[in-house]
């Protein structure tokens, strides 16, 4: 179920607007207080779009909505969308910010489950290919569904659940691989890192890691996935998904199977990060029996 927002409540299309326009700032009021009125009238209406313009982080939104009991208990989110303009998005990544930040382009195509690649007709297909490529060098696991003035098929973005924590399960293999051999730096200021090893995981020590990594790099780590095993749980497989410092965590639907190899897999969406440093930091966890082998 993805959030939509408004100008009226009493306009025919029923759209929404914040009091002070501004999402960010008033999410914690305002749009808990909208929402909650949408709930006496859920059966009007299948889903909810939530048009954050101008907001490049919606982590705000994701933790309100999961953290809420009143809206947690009424609404989920299924998915991050990302529009983005295949005639200008590349200028708009090119930006260059104070002190280097991150721009917003960066952030809303990091964050994003589906990434809505808008006016191909505008570009060569040369230019487009080049587009995706980068894309995929920021946000490897995002869907990029092209489309020609804004007409988006509605089944490949609603209701499908993207945003779910058992979503590393559908990660290509071919990605961890591809990452254990590429020799070449990503140049780009946010990229996707993806890391996989074997072995049973010591569960204080991961989350230790994962507390000391969250405090000191929450604000560049955007999104991050995870599928785990731990010591002493037998077959139960754990997966986990955040967004910056709001992780949920839990056991997965289905066991690991009697003959499945017990492949730890985590990936990180930000900046600046290194794999390098996340590869031995993560192995350290493993359990001490685990380790020695």
């Amino acid at each position: 179920f993805f959030l939509p927002v408004a100008e009226s409540l009493d306009a025919p299309e029923d759209l929404i607007t914040m009091d002070n326009g501004c999402v960010c700032c008033s999410v914690r009021g305002d749009l808990v207080r909208t929402l909650g009125q949408l709930t006496k009238r859920r059966h009007e209406f299948d889903a909810i779009l939530l048009e954050t313009t101008g907001l490049a982080d919606p982590a705000p939104i994701v933790y309100t909505v999961q953290t809420n009991s009143k809206m947690s208990e009424n609404y989920y989110i299924d998915s991050i969308v990302c529009l983005a303009d295949a005639k200008h998005i590349t200028q708009h990544l090119d930006e260059v910010k104070p002190d280097g930040a991150v721009n917003e382009a960066y952030q809303q195509v990091a964050f994003a489950d589906k990434i809505l690649l808008n006016k191909i007709d505008l570009v060569t297909q040369e230019e487009k290919d080049t587009l995706r490529a980068r894309l995929a060098k920021i946000n490897k696991f995002a869907s990029v569904i092209e489309t020609e003035k804004s007409r988006a098929p509605l089944d490949k973005i609603l209701g499908l659940n993207s945003f779910n924590m058992e979503s590393i399960l559908g990660v290509d293999p071919d990605f961890f691989e591809s990452q254990e051999g590429d020799s070449k730096h990503n140049l780009e200021m946010v990229q996707s890192v993806g890391i996989q090893f074997e072995g049973e995981l010591h569960a204080q020590w991961f989350n230790m890691f994962m507390m000391d990594l969250l405090r000191e790099r929450a604000a560049d780590i955007y999104r991050s996935k995870g599928l785990l095993t731990f010591h002493g749980q037998g077959n139960t497989k754990f997966v986990f998904q955040g967004v910056h410092e709001q992780i949920n965590f839990g056991p997965a639907k289905e066991p690991w199977k009697d003959n499945e190899p017990r492949i730890n897999k985590f990936v990180f969406i930000g900046k600046g990060l290194n794999r390098q440093e996340l590869t031995k930091g993560l192995m350290e966890c493993l359990n001490k029996e685990e380790g020695q082998k």
